[in-house]
C-alpha cells in the first residue's frame, strides 16, 4: 500500500515539473526571428512619444493586455514605437458639418529587442475623436491583445499537433 502511494506521488510530480516546464517554454521571448508571437507577461518598454506613451500605458492597463511595462528598455523584452497626430476642429468642419471634435492618428510598432523584428505593427485613425490620443490609444491596445489572444490559440493549436506522435494518427 505504501509503495504505490509512493509511485502515484512520483507520477504526480513527474507531470506537475512537465506542465510547469511546458508552461515556461510558452512564457518565454522568441528568438526565432520568424516567430512573431508575444507572450504573455512580457516586459515592454514604450518610447517616449511627446507624451502618448501615457495615453498608451493607461489604455494597455484598461484593456487588461497581459504585458508587463517597464520604465529600463534593457530589461524588456519588446519595445513599442508610436506615432501620433491630432487635429483640432477646423472652422469648416464645425459650421458646414456641425462637428466640434478634431480627428486623431495614432500607430503602433513592437519590436522584439533580441530578433529586431517588428512583431505587430498596426494604425488607428478616428475622423471624430472625442477624446483625441485616449481612444485611439485604446483602439490600438484593443488591437494588440486580440492579436495576443489569437496568437496563443494558434500556438496551442501547432503545439497539440505535434504532442500527437505519427504512429497516433
Amino acid at each position: 500500500m505504501r509503495a504505490n502511494f509512493r509511485i502515484v506521488a512520483v507520477a504526480i510530480l513527474l507531470v506537475a515539473s512537465a506542465v510547469g516546464a511546458a508552461a515556461q517554454t510558452q512564457d518565454q521571448t522568441p528568438t526565432d526571428p520568424t516567430d512573431t508571437r508575444i507572450p504573455r507577461n512580457s516586459k515592454v518598454y514604450i518610447v517616449p512619444a511627446d507624451g502618448f506613451e501615457q495615453y498608451l500605458a493607461a489604455a494597455l492597463r484598461k484593456k487588461s493586455v497581459p504585458l508587463l511595462i517597464v520604465t529600463d528598455r534593457d530589461a524588456a523584452d519588446f519595445e513599442i514605437r508610436t506615432t501620433h497626430d491630432r487635429q483640432d476642429a477646423s472652422w469648416a468642419r464645425i459650421y458646414v458639418w456641425g462637428l466640434l471634435h478634431g480627428s486623431a492618428q495614432a500607430s503602433i510598432q513592437v519590436v522584439n529587442l533580441k530578433t529586431k523584428v517588428v512583431v505587430f505593427a498596426d494604425s488607428s485613425t478616428r475622423l471624430v475623436a472625442l477624446r483625441g490620443e485616449r481612444s485611439t490609444a485604446q483602439k490600438l491596445a484593443k488591437y494588440l491583445k486580440r492579436r495576443m489572444e489569437k496568437d496563443k490559440k494558434k500556438w496551442r493549436k501547432v503545439n497539440s499537433a505535434k504532442a500527437v506522435s505519427p504512429t497516433q494518427r
